[in-house]
C-alpha cells in the first residue's frame, strides 16, 4: 500500500450533531481528552481554565453557553488520524451545520437520555440519508433519569427513519446506573461517577457466569440477561457494510460528563467509521487515493485571531495531498494561487501544515478570494455540487448607527456573508440593504460581532417579508417584464442574481400563477 493511500485510509472525518443542550460540546472535549488533544475536562464551560484548547471559542458562545460557529479540531488515536466538526446545535445556526455535513465521511448523533429525539435532530438526519452518510447513535445523560432503552430505541426508528443496532446496553439508569455492557467489546464497563478519571471494564465473554452477579447483584444480572436475549431476537446482527451504506445505526450509551461510555464509542467509531469516501463532483466522482489534489470551501469564518482581520476559509480535502507553497488553480478565478501558511486547528489554536491528505480539514488565510463551494484543485477543472443558502424566513434592513464608521460596517457586513452567517439581498428600489436569516439569534450575533471585532455599529429595522425566491426564466423579456411590474420587491443578493422578495404567502402564490415563465427557487443551489 503506498503511503499516500495508506494516510488517507487512516483518515475519520466526523460531525456531532445533536439538539442544543444534549451534550454535543461535552462530548467533543471528552473525545479529544481521550485524544491527548487537551489535558483538564471541564474546560468548556469553565472560564478559569485558560490553557486547554475548547470548541466554543467565539466571544459569544462563551457568554451564551451555546455553539454558533462549527468547530474543527484534530487528533491521533490509535493510529488513527481523527478529525472532529462540533457543529452548533442551536436551531437558528442550522445551515451552517447542513454545509458541515458535506465535508464529513460519517456523523455521530447526540440524543439525550431524557428528551428523546428533538425536532432539529430529525431535520439533520434527513440531510445524512439524502447523502447516504454513516450514522451512529450516542444515548447521553444515563446518570439522569429517561426514557426507558426499549422505548427510545422504538423512538429513533421512527424518527430518525433508520434501522438501528444496540452495540452496549445499560444498566439501570439515573441514581442507580451501574454502567453498560459493551456488546461490541463483549465487556463489561462499571460506573463511577467521576469527571476526570475513567472508570473499570471487566471482559466479559460470558455473560451466563455467575461472575456477573458479584459485580452487579441478582436483580440486574437477570435484567441484563433478558435484554440481552431480547436485543438478539429483535434487532439484526450488526454489519459493518450496512452501516457504511447508512441503513444502519449502532448505538452507544453513556454519560459524557462523567467521561462514561466514550472511549467505547471511540474505540468503535475508529475501526468502523468509513475513511474518506468518492466524492460526486459535476464532471465526474473523485477518488481520494488515486486522483491528484482537490478540495471545496464549505465554510469561511471571520476574525479566528481578533488582532489580526484576517478571515480563514476552511477546505475539505476531496482527494490526493495538498502541499504548502505548492501552485494550485482556484477554478471560479481560474488562477493559480499557493499558500504560505495553510493551518491546522485544535479550536482557535492553529499550527501551520507541510501536508495534508484527503479527508483532512485545513484552514487557508482569505483576504476575499473565496466563497462557499469555491474548488482548488491541481489543475483540472472540477465543481463540487451540494453547499446550498436555503431562503431565509426572517429579515431585517440593517442601518448605520455611527457615520463615521460606515467603511468599517461594511467590510463586517461583507465578510459576515461570505461566512454564510446571513444572507444579504440589496432592495432594487431604494437601495437599503436587508439582512435574511434562518432564526432571530443569528440578528444578535450579527450585531454583536460587527461591535466587537469591526469596531461598527448597525441597527435593525423591522421590515415585513415572507420569503426571497431566486428567479430565473429562458425568455429574458418575461424575465424584463416581472422585474418591472415588481420592481419594488426586487432584490440583488451578494452574487447579483435576482431575487423576488415576497410579502405574503398569496402574493408569491399569485406571482407563480400569473408568470408562468419564471421559475422560482427557494435555495440558491440550481
Amino acid at each position: 500500500m503506498s503511503d499516500l493511500t495508506n494516510e488517507i485510509q487512516r483518515r475519520r472525518t466526523f460531525a456531532i450533531i445533536s439538539h442544543p443542550d444534549a451534550g454535543k460540546t461535552t462530548l467533543t472535549e471528552k473525545l479529544l481528552l481521550f485524544g491527548g488533544a487537551i489535558h483538564v475536562a471541564g474546560a468548556v464551560k469553565s472560564n478559569k481554565i485558560k490553557k486547554t484548547a475548547t470548541s466554543d471559542w467565539m466571544e459569544i458562545e462563551k457568554q451564551r453557553g451555546i455553539s454558533v460557529a462549527t468547530s474543527v479540531m484534530g487528533f491521533e488515536y490509535e493510529g488513527y488520524k481523527v478529525n472532529i466538526l462540533d457543529t452548533p446545535g442551536h436551531q437558528d445556526f442550522a445551515e451552517d451545520t447542513y454545509r458541515t455535513l458535506t465535508a464529513v465521511d460519517s456523523v455521530i448523533i447526540v440524543v439525550d437520555i431524557a428528551k428523546g429525539v428533538e425536532q432539529q435532530t430529525r431535520k439533520l438526519m434527513e440531510v445524512c440519508r439524502m447523502r447516504k452518510t454513516p450514522v451512529i447513535v450516542f444515548v447521553n445523560k444515563m446518570d439522569r433519569d429517561g426514557i426507558d432503552p426499549f422505548d427510545l430505541l422504538d423512538e429513533l426508528e421512527q424518527e430518525l427513519k433508520i434501522n438501528i443496532r444496540p452495540l452496549s446496553w445499560p444498566i439501570d439508569m439515573g441514581f442507580n446506573f451501574k454502567g453498560v455492557y459493551n456488546i461490541y467489546e463483549e465487556k463489561l464497563d462499571l460506573y463511577t461517577p467521576s469527571k476526570q478519571i475513567v472508570t473499570e471494564s471487566v471482559e466479559f465473554k460470558d455473560i451466563d457466569s455467575p461472575e456477573l452477579e458479584k459485580h452487579i447483584g441478582e436483580k440486574l444480572s437477570q435484567k441484563l440477561r433478558t435484554d440481552l436475549e431480547l436485543i438478539k431476537g429483535v434487532y439484526p446482527d450488526f454489519d459493518v457494510n450496512t452501516y457504511l451504506k447508512g441503513d444502519i445505526a449502532p448505538v452507544f450509551f453513556g454519560s459524557a460528563l462523567n467521561n462514561f461510555g466514550v472511549k467505547e464509542l471511540l474505540n468503535c467509531f475508529v475501526r468502523i467509521a468509513p475513511s474518506p469516501r468518492p466524492i460526486q463532483a459535476e464532471e465526474r466522482s473523485v477518488t481520494p487515493e488515486t486522483d491528484p489534489f482537490s478540495g471545496f470551501i464549505f465554510k469561511i469564518h471571520a476574525n479566528m485571531d481578533p488582532n489580526h482581520r484576517s478571515c480563514i476559509a476552511f477546505l475539505k480535502i476531496c482527494s490526493g495531498q495538498f502541499e504548502r507553497n505548492q501552485n494550485y488553480k482556484h477554478v471560479r478565478f481560474g488562477k493559480v494561487m499557493k499558500f504560505s501558511s495553510p493551518t491546522a486547528f485544535m479550536a482557535q489554536k492553529k499550527e501551520t501544515v507541510d501536508e495534508a491528505f484527503a479527508g483532512d480539514i485545513i484552514g487557508l488565510p482569505d483576504t476575499g478570494n473565496f466563497k462557499i463551494g469555491d474548488t482548488l484543485t491541481s489543475g483540472e477543472d472540477l465543481h463540487f455540487k451540494g453547499l446550498p443558502s436555503f431562503s431565509p424566513e426572517m429579515f431585517k434592513y440593517i442601518e448605520n448607527a455611527d457615520p463615521m464608521k460606515s467603511k468599517q460596517l461594511n467590510k463586517g457586513i461583507d465578510q459576515l456573508m461570505d461566512e454564510g452567517v446571513a444572507q444579504l439581498f440589496t432592495n432594487q428600489f431604494n437601495g437599503r440593504k436587508i439582512i435574511g436569516t434562518v432564526g432571530q439569534l443569528q440578528f444578535e450575533v450579527i450585531q454583536y460581532r460587527l461591535l466587537h471585532e469591526y469596531g461598527a455599529q448597525c441597527k435593525w429595522e423591522p421590515i415585513n417579508l415572507y420569503k426571497a425566491c431566486w428567479i430565473e426564466s429562458d425568455s429574458n423579456e418575461a424575465l424584463e417584464n416581472f422585474k418591472k411590474r415588481k420592481y419594488q420587491y426586487m432584490a440583488k443578493d451578494k452574487e447579483g442574481r435576482d431575487v423576488f422578495l415576497a410579502d405574503s404567502s398569496y402574493v408569491l402564490q399569485m406571482a407563480q400563477q400569473d408568470f408562468k415563465d419564471i421559475r422560482f427557487h427557494f435555495s440558491s443551489e440550481w
